[in-house]
């Protein structure tokens, strides 16, 4: 495997061969404005690129689509989010995962009214202020709707960098270069730029695949010539993620109502909906249902989170009274309005329970 091949002299990124790609190949997504559009005057709005790029992370672009519609449908601007309750922010959210997003996302809605009149700050710094924006969201907002000139690099433009320097280290043992790299190219087409090196990686410069023969970079590129760019980047070690068990108890009502209750407010899908269950631990323990009935076993659930996998036991029961503890009956018509993460889904569907989508 090559050195590093940092310090990068000459800049591997053309940003005119770049720019000049994307206005003929940029991606259409109802968050954008497209290259022409730009030119002619229109703005990207900060408030659908913000809502976007939050959306985007850790999930992909076909599923925050419809995630996307839904939010700007139901809230079109970011006062209309802030003023929103918090549990039907949760709700909408269901089933994009990593949740703390969700509730990132309604604080920050409600900073950026009451501090900033309802508009967004427009440098990468002052961005930062707002909760749950970190250094990658401040500054792809700041580049794409502001044209600061700043460095935006997600997994796609690590990626691309990775290659076009044939990066011997993992990216995220190198992240200070890549930025590096990538800030010294940024010229004052900034959104464009950073959307380009995006859209770049998403389709020609894609994980399991390179087309260099159409790539712009190509003529820069030192995997390109060595014939090797899909051996970058480099694969970190893999770490063995950790395993933890645990039970969850269906309770549902002659009716089809089931009973459900909200989690604590801090931890894994805070403020998100479950059904009663057990702690999760590294070691099955013994059911310890929440009323005294008749319980039968109604399978096994696996879900994987980003650190540990969960294998849950799933417990049906039927009652006409409420077990002890805060909670509430959802008939089956209301399920899917509920804040119901995809883990409960799950396990509400090993129980014979289907949650459809809400109609959006």
């Amino acid at each position: 495997m090559p050195e590093p091949a940092a310090p990068i002299k000459p800049n591997p990124i053309d940003a005119d061969a770049l720019l000049a790609w994307y206005d003929r190949h940029a991606r259409e997504m109802p968050w954008r404005v497209a290259p022409a559009d730009k030119v002619a005057g229109e703005r990207p709005d900060p408030y659908r690129v913000w809502l976007s790029e939050v959306m985007l992370q850790q999930t992909t672009v076909v599923t925050v689509r419809r995630y996307f519609e839904d939010f700007t449908n139901r809230w079109p601007t970011v006062a209309d989010l802030a003023a929103a309750p918090r549990e039907e922010v949760l709700a909408a959210w269901a089933g994009l995962g990593y949740y703390a997003r969700a509730r990132n996302l309604h604080a920050c809605a409600q900073a950026v009214v009451a501090d900033h009149g309802g508009a967004f700050p427009t440098s990468a710094e002052g961005l930062k202020t707002l909760p749950g924006i970190g250094a990658y969201t401040s500054a792809a907002i700041a580049a794409i709707c502001f044209d600061e000139q700043v460095a935006v690099v997600d997994g796609n433009v690590e990626r691309v960098v990775a290659r076009l320097t044939r990066l011997s280290d993992p990216v995220r043992n190198a992240k200070p270069l890549i930025g590096e790299i990538v800030g010294e190219a940024v010229p004052e087409r900034a959104g464009d730029f950073a959307q380009a090196m995006m859209d770049l990686g998403a389709t020609i410069c894609a994980p399991k695949s390179a087309n260099c023969l159409v790539c712009p970079l190509r003529p820069g590129c030192a995997g390109a010539a060595a014939g090797d760019a899909l051996d970058f980047p480099v694969a970190p070690p893999k770490k063995k993620r950790p395993a933890r068990v645990g039970h969850a108890y269906v309770l549902e009502r002659p009716d089809g109502a089931i009973w459900l209750r909200r989690r604590a407010d801090k931890g894994m899908l805070a403020e998100m909906t479950e059904v009663p269950g057990s702690a999760w631990t590294d070691d099955q323990e013994a059911p310890d249902f929440p009323m005294d009935t008749e319980w039968r076993e109604a399978g096994e659930v696996e879900h994987v989170f980003t650190h540990f996998s969960l294998r849950l036991t799933v417990w049906q029961a039927r009652a006409g009274e409420e077990p002890p503890g805060e909670g509430w009956w959802s008939k089956p018509g209301a399920l899917s309005r509920e804040a119901l993460p995809t883990l409960y889904k799950k396990v509400l569907k090993s129980a014979g329970i289907d949650v459809k989508p809400p109609r959006l």
